[in-house]
């Protein structure tokens, strides 16, 4: 097996040219051969045939001058037998001894019986020979004649061929250049993407070409950046998770030891466990969290569907985070149609509360959220807009990514691993739908949800 796809291009090549020459001379030959011989010999036939009724009728009697008349043929070959099937040498002066035309008994012997003999066997174009029949003094004689412009067609025939063997030549140095030209980008990539897989997403290929390979380049540099962001995400969220695991667990440690080793009042002793309580919680919601995302990255995941109310699951998710809107004095604004969906109850449930729950956590106190959902002739779109601190448009398309943060800033003061919008995403796209944002610094942020309003294959 070729190994290498330059060694493979050129002799790809070469067996292609190699065999379009031989096909194209075996079709060449079948379809202009015969018909070229015919020709040739048509032609040799009707001038040899002039020749001799123009003697006939001028000198019928005279042999010699018959035949010199015919030697004076130009680019023939001609030879003449008598009754007796004996060449006349004598009379044959004309005649060329460098290719002398061989002629057997049994053709002569056709061409006395008054037969036309035509040289139909061969495969070349020289000595294409007919014999024609033609009496002097009622005595049958035999003449057989042979053009000479089959040597120069075979001349040139071979001219052509050692023209395409020098263009297979310099087909061969031009596709060894352009090969390597076609193969050196993608040894380039192979080399890129080994540094990948060591870790390396740092790296960029440059290039000035616009075809297939050019827009290999382009999306393999689109990955590299794709890959290295993933890969800051991934080393950011190790130190986020490490720090919110890290912060409750030595609250948890500090007070149990406390409880432990002091003594204190049963005030005192409560405020204590109802820390733990809190910090043991925030472990779980943690750990609640990643678990979910894992499980909605399985493909096979079924959803369980159900026809409930929309616009009443809405409030009820509005309702349940009254505590914590109502202590940052938030406006809600809700505008929800009548509306009948069939999804799944529970993971639409997370995916409005973790909407909601992120624009309570960012939206200023005493600012503003406005929820909107109508139906829109088979679809159903949400729309959720706020007053808060707004995304940067360049980081827009990355909020959905896991363990993405927009706001570096506020990782430690505004708690959460970066994962609510991962899940969000996660079950838009199980039910069919679509999410789109849009958002500017210190102007808010609006969410769209367009979910259809039954599933594909149910009426």
């Amino acid at each position: 097996m070729i190994k290498y796809l330059y060694i493979r291009l050129i002799i790809t090549f070469l067996a292609t040219m190699i065999i379009s020459m031989i096909f194209g001379f075996i079709i060449n030959g079948r379809l202009y051969g015969d018909q070229l011989r015919n020709y040739i010999q048509d032609n040799v036939v009707i001038n040899v045939k002039a020749i001799v009724q123009s003697y006939q009728q001028s000198n019928p009697d005279n042999v010699d001058a018959l035949m010199k008349g015919m030697m004076s043929l130009p680019n023939y070959s001609i030879r003449v037998f008598d009754p007796d099937g004996r060449p006349l040498e004598d009379r044959n002066e004309g005649e060329s001894t460098d290719r002398p035309m061989e002629v057997s008994a049994d053709q002569i012997n056709i061409v006395l019986n008054g037969g036309v003999y035509r040289d139909l066997e061969g495969h070349g174009f020289q000595d294409m020979m007919v014999g024609l029949p033609f009496s002097i003094n009622d005595k049958p004689y035999a003449l057989f004649a042979a053009s000479e412009f089959g040597s120069a067609i075979d001349l040139i025939s071979g001219f052509l061929k050692k023209q395409l063997f020098i263009v297979l030549l310099f087909g061969i140095v031009f596709i060894v250049i352009s090969a390597r030209y076609i193969v050196q980008p993608i040894q380039h990539l192979t080399k890129a993407t080994r540094r990948m897989a060591k870790g390396d997403f740092s790296i960029r290929l440059t290039t000035r070409r616009k075809d297939e390979i050019g827009q290999l380049t382009a999306s393999f540099n689109q990955m590299a950046l794709e890959l290295g962001m993933l890969d800051n995400i991934r080393r950011q969220f190790i130190s986020d998770v490490s720090h919110e695991i890290q912060s409750p667990l030595t609250s948890i440690i500090g007070f149990t030891q406390a409880l432990q080793h002091k003594q204190m009042d049963e005030s005192s002793r409560m405020r204590l466990l109802r820390i733990i309580e809190e910090e043991s919680n925030r472990l779980s919601r943690l750990s609640e969290n990643l678990l979910q995302l894992n499980a909605l990255e399985f493909e096979h995941l079924q959803l369980n569907r159900s026809e409930y109310r929309l616009d009443e699951q809405i409030r009820n998710v509005v309702i349940a985070y009254e505590p914590q809107w109502s202590s940052k004095r938030l406006n809600f604004e809700l505008e929800l149609d009548e509306i009948l969906i069939e999804g799944d109850q529970d993971k639409l449930n997370q995916l409005w509360s973790n909407l909601i729950g992120n624009s309570i956590k960012f939206t200023e106190e005493r600012g503003g959220i406005w929820i909107k959902a109508k139906r829109d002739n088979n679809a159903i779109e949400v729309s959720l807009t706020d007053d808060g601190h707004g995304i940067p448009e360049d980081e827009i398309h990355h909020i959905f990514k896991p363990f993405y943060k927009a706001d570096k800033s506020r990782d430690r003061t505004i708690p959460g691993s970066g994962i609510g919008l991962s899940i969000v995403k996660r079950i838009v796209d199980l039910h069919q739908g679509e999410i789109d944002v849009k958002s500017r610094i210190g102007q808010g942020t609006t969410i769209t949800v367009t979910l259809p309003l039954f599933h594909k294959g149910r009426k």
